[in-house]
């Protein structure tokens, strides 16, 4: 294959190379001799060698080239290459969803006796994975540190602690973690600082440039940005991608397919447009939802009501597409909202261009136990909205709708 644009190569380390735009445009093009101006999609299984040395030779990894697309593709690369740039990072590894990308992280860093410190506002299926259902099983145990205070933090990260991860703004209730003083609490004991940084994307916020030392992402949602297919994928050193996670998913298998990685490659071309227009539309919903009178509360990272609306602005360009927001009344109430829309989606998933709505509670956290959910703050009024492209005025009335049977 040749080379992707000379325009797009890295001049120096660290220094961006193009503008995000562009970079979601060119960057991990690379061509066959055919000279496409598509990127090319690959769905083999295997790759021909054009002899038994050869063969030998890759396969002991001392010549590059293509062997079984569980570990080696093309098309996958591409991906890898343009998620990498975007972010700023050295490397990238796709996985067949975001939470194969955790747990591949945490099996591939940590060992019996290792610590992780989370937060307790994370996506509910990764607290399963950090605790005794699965990490736990190894003899890993994890802290779960509820809230935001840096206090809090600094009180659970010890030498001891061997991965140190959160989401910001969280799922669901948008709370607001400062990057680079938890980075620098993660760096002081040698431990790996993980952001999940599915919500805001690298167009909104770029934990690595803050301190971060990899990025996750469920490329299920925005890098995608259709709901059409399963991927996720983590971003950072070559060392840590390449090496560490690489031979632990060469072995597991849990990868991305090539047809998966083409349509998010397609994906990642609109994605800078997007994010800026998700970012608006929510704004202005949740503004328009903070005025209603049965509406208890909004989360949203970019009103100034916000708790840490400062620091939001600080680390990130916009707030992203998903909000939360709490009823006055019970979850008959919450429900009956969800059930009178006729725009929106009722669905989990998010980072769709189509709005969809759910009652996280009963849905995408309903395997918390009760009271992890109340610490975390997701009580049977709250509804989560991840506000698609759609006209706002329909949005509105989607919602007005419900809060007139409440």
């Amino acid at each position: 294959m040749s080379e992707q644009d000379p325009a797009l190569e890295a001049q120096e380390p660290g220094k961006q190379r193009a503008h995000l735009d562009t970079l979601a445009i060119r960057a991990g093009g690379l061509r066959t001799p055919f000279l496409e101006h598509s990127e090319a999609l690959f769905p083999t299984v295997s790759f021909v060698h054009e002899s038994a040395e050869m063969a030998a030779r890759r396969f002991a990894g001392e010549e590059p080239g293509y062997i079984y697309s569980r570990f080696t593709n093309p098309t996958v690369d591409m991906f890898e290459q343009r998620l990498a740039a975007l972010e700023g990072g050295e490397a990238a590894i796709a996985t067949a969803t975001g939470m194969a990308a955790i747990s591949a992280l945490a099996m591939a860093v940590c060992k019996t006796g290792d610590h992780i410190v989370t937060s307790g506002s994370v996506f509910g299926s990764t607290l399963n994975v950090f605790g005794p259902q699965v990490m736990g099983k190894f003899g890993v145990d994890t802290t779960v540190v509820q809230g935001t205070s840096l206090d809090a933090w600094r009180a659970a990260i010890t030498p001891r602690t061997r991965l140190v991860f959160l989401e910001t703004p969280s799922n669901p209730t948008a709370e607001v973690f400062d990057i680079a003083a938890i980075a620098e609490m993660t760096r002081s004991v040698g431990a790996l600082f993980a952001v999940d940084n599915c919500f805001c994307t690298p167009i909104l916020q770029r934990p690595l440039e803050l301190g971060a030392d990899c990025v996750i992402h469920s490329a299920s949602k925005h890098l995608d940005g259709q709901g059409r297919v399963m991927g996720g994928a983590i971003v950072g050193s070559r060392a840590l991608c390449k090496e560490t996670v690489y031979n632990f998913l060469r072995t597991t298998g849990a990868s991305m397919a090539p047809f998966n990685a083409w349509v998010i490659l397609k994906g990642l071309e609109t994605l800078p447009i997007r994010m800026r227009a998700h970012s608006e539309n929510a704004l202005a919903l949740a503004t328009w939802l903070a005025e209603q009178p049965k509406v208890a509360r909004v989360n949203y990272s970019f009103l100034p009501s916000h708790a840490a609306h400062a620091l939001a602005r600080r680390q990130q360009s916009g707030g992203g597409a998903v909000l939360s927001f709490e009823v006055k009344g019970d979850r008959a109430a919450a429900w009956r909202v969800i059930d009178a829309t006729r725009t929106m989606s009722i669905t989990g998933n998010l980072g769709d261009v189509k709005t969809t709505i759910t009652h996280p509670a009963s849905t995408t956290h309903s395997r918390m136990t009760p009271e992890a959910r109340a610490r975390a703050g997701i009580h049977d009024t709250l509804i989560r909205v991840a506000v698609g492209l759609e006209a706002q005025e329909d949005l509105r009335e989607d919602l007005a709708r419900g809060l007139d049977l409440i």
